[in-house]
Formats: C-alpha cells, sequence, structure tokens
C-alpha cells in the first residue's frame, strides 16, 4: 500500500514552483487562484525570490503548501494513496490533497497560521536545535531539567534526531547540556521561532478561532496526524488535533513506524525536496520511498 507524504517548512527552494507554473495550464491556473486568495503575488516571491525571502515564516508557509498541493493536484488520477500524513505545515497540505479540506480553505488557513506564528516569535525570542546521536529520553530529561527557561522535544524526526524548542537562552543551555553528555552534533537551526513548544500558545489561540470556523470533510482515506502519530478519518478529531498541533510535538518517527504496522510499503514525497524520504529511511530500511 502507497502513503503520500507532505514535507513542512524547510524544504522550500529557491525558484520552487516556476517550471510546472510555465509548463502545466493546471498548475498556472491554481497559482494564479492562490495570488487572487492571498491578496498578493506569492508566485512571484517563489519564482524570482532569494533564498532569504523564501525563509520568512508568512512566504514559507504558504509557499511550501502551494509547491506540495499543486504537485499532487497535477498528478489526477495517479494520486491514489492509502494514507496520508504531513510534518507540521505538511499536515494542512495533506488534509487538503485527500480531500478533508478544500484548496481555497487549507490556503487561508495556512496563511493566518503563517502570520500568528510570525507574531508569536516577535513576543519572545526563541529558536530551535536538532540533536543528533541521542535517546530521545536523554534528550527529554535535559529539557525537562531546564526549570528557569521553556525548553521542549518538538520533532520527533528519527531515531537519534530529535529537534528541540524553546527560548533562546534555553536552547543556549541545553545545547551546553547535551554537548556534555556526547551528543554527536547540537546545531541550533536558522528558523525565526520556538514552533511546536508553549511559545507558540498566542499563535494557537488566534489559529483556533479560524479552524473552528473552516469546514472539514470527511477525507478519502486516514490521515495520521502530528499530535498522536494515528490515523484519523472523522473531520471533528482532524480539527480537534490540528488545533493542539501548533504547541504539540511532530511525532514523525512514531507516525511512520505506525504507518509500516498498519500495511504501508511505499512511502511518496510530495514537494521539493527528499527530506521526508531521509527521515523515513533511517525509520524503517525497507521502506520503499519516491517522490512527485
Amino acid at each position: 500500500m502507497k502513503a503520500y507524504v507532505f514535507p513542512g517548512q524547510g524544504s522550500q527552494a529557491e525558484g520552487m514552483g516556476k517550471e510546472l507554473y510555465e509548463t502545466n495550464t493546471q498548475a498556472n491556473e491554481l497559482y494564479e487562484q492562490a495570488n487572487t486568495i492571498l491578496g498578493w503575488r506569492l508566485s512571484d516571491v517563489m519564482f524570482g525570490g532569494t533564498k532569504e525571502d523564501l525563509t520568512q515564516t508568512n512566504v514559507t508557509q504558504p509557499a511550501v503548501f502551494l509547491e506540495s498541493i499543486i504537485r499532487a493536484k497535477v498528478a489526477g488520477a495517479a494520486f491514489q494513496p492509502a494514507a496520508a500524513a504531513g510534518h507540521s505545515l505538511g499536515e494542512f497540505t495533506a488534509l487538503c490533497a485527500v480531500g478533508a479540506l478544500s484548496f481555497e480553505e487549507a490556503l487561508s488557513l495556512v496563511n493566518k497560521r503563517a502570520y500568528a506564528m510570525q507574531k508569536a516569535c516577535e513576543l519572545v525570542d526563541g529558536t530551535m536545535a536538532a540533536v543528533l546521536g541521542m535517546e530521545d529520553a536523554a534528550v527529554e530529561e535535559v529539557c525537562q531539567s531546564i526549570e528557569s527557561e521553556v525548553v521542549v522535544a518538538a520533532n520527533y524526526n528519527s531515531p537519534g534526531q530529535l529537534v528541540i524548542s524553546g527560548s533562546r537562552k534555553g536552547i543556549e543551555i541545553a545545547v551546553e547540556k547535551l554537548t556534555a553528555l556526547g551528543a554527536k552534533r547540537v546545531l541550533v537551526l536558522p528558523v525565526g521561532g520556538a514552533f511546536h513548544s508553549p511559545l507558540m500558545k498566542p499563535a494557537q489561540d488566534e489559529l483556533e478561532q479560524a479552524i473552528n470556523a473552516a469546514q472539514f470533510s470527511k477525507p478519502i482515506c486516514p490521515v495520521y496526524q502530528n499530535v498522536h502519530a494515528k490515523p484519523v478519518t472523522d473531520p471533528e478529531e482532524i480539527r480537534k488535533n490540528l488545533i493542539a498541533q501548533l504547541t504539540a510535538p511532530v511525532r514523525w518517527t512514531k507516525t511512520i513506524e505506525n504507518m509500516v504496522a498498519d500495511g504501508i510499503t511505499e512511502f511518496v514525497e510530495v514537494g521539493a525536496s527528499a527530506v521526508l524520504r531521509g527521515m523515513i529511511r533511517k525509520i524503517n530500511k525497507d521502506a520503499v520511498t519516491d517522490g512527485l
């Protein structure tokens, strides 16, 4: 059985989507529709913007969403998922691709999410760091030991790769402790804030209103959601989990393990990068991966 997976922030690239826009009529129409919905020409930034332009949260999130969802829509009848999942932002794309959200509704929510997160980032100086070569439990213990600052496990990406999130000072303390305990590498990431941590609560409160007002439908296949890594088809449960996602960790390792246990043998990453394919092969060396 085949699952489609959708990447999140960090998978953007200069010129993303340009070739498809110029060679495919449906893609062209969808990009122009997106520009109209947003009220500004995101496609111009995607096709001609600099790397710095594309790292702005209010640009990155709708850009990554568009890159992936348009690839899925252009695939037409070839897009036949038995299951779907998205990493962080990619969960919105997954839900749209399998019919739980309309294109217009999903893009509007992604846009609101990006601006809400940008505002939350400006309230507190936060960041994230990737911890490599250490057991999850040991990283969690270090996070819990830093009581004076907010530091939490944010992205369980693959065995030996856990991203932590929190205040800048808290992350600095954690980096020092984790390095001393023997982590292979601890890399502070070039992100604008402490995503998937309690510091995103103001953004969650703002986005909750928009998600509650949105129309959700039953998807064509189960969507394995970030907050608990389990398959969901009930629209109201999808809605609840999507609200919780902003401050909860992304349980990607468990998501892939659960998909494999449920019979998924092939994973197709829909987007401009191969980030998720790399993670999936580390989680399960026998998994077949491909890109769309």
